[in-house]
């Protein structure tokens, strides 16, 4: 029994190390489509998968940008960082002085929580992708406002309606 126990795990060794080296020689041989430019922007954005920008996630919106000229300044965690990282990224002056003058009343937004009304579910707090959100289970929530990057997943998930949006607005002209 021992025996087939150490041939089995031979054999799917031997197997596992056969497969790695097969995948790793098609991916070096085989031309993958891959944009540097769509990635760099991809890795920019902070990949919260909240689709307040229209696209289904971060990389779609990426991909956008890169391949459809969309506007840069559609994702509210971002903030204004991530614009001008991805202005910087993409060379060019003219998208950070139009996102300047164009949104600049709804760029960013955090999240907090009427805490007489919290009832403690933890919805919120397990759907935080930052873990912004603070407390324990059937105990009152808050949101640590530094952390907190305005994705809104949480504000759908709230069964009392205790959380509600709070916009923030940048000045850009400093």
């Amino acid at each position: 029994m021992i025996l087939f126990v150490l041939y089995s795990i031979g054999f799917f060794s031997v197997l596992n190390i056969i497969l790695g080296l097969t995948l790793n020689y098609i991916i070096h041989k085989c031309d993958i489509n891959s944009d540097p430019i769509i990635d760099k922007i991809d890795e920019i954005l902070p990949q919260t998968q909240c689709a307040q920008c229209g696209y289904s996630g971060c990389y779609s919106y990426a991909n956008a940008i890169g391949n459809n000229n969309e506007k840069i300044d559609k994702c509210i965690p971002g903030g204004k960082e991530v614009v001008l990282k991805i202005s910087n990224l993409l060379n060019n002056d003219t998208i950070k002085f139009n996102h300047s003058l164009s949104s600049r009343n709804t760029f960013s937004a955090i999240v907090t929580i009427d805490e007489q009304n919290c009832v403690g579910c933890s919805k919120c707090r397990l759907i935080c992708p930052v873990d912004a959100i603070v407390g324990s289970y059937n105990f009152m929530h808050t949101v640590l406002q530094d952390l907190c990057n305005g994705c809104n997943l949480c504000v759908s998930l709230c069964p009392t309606n205790c959380i509600r949006e709070k916009k923030i607005i940048y000045d850009y002209y400093d």
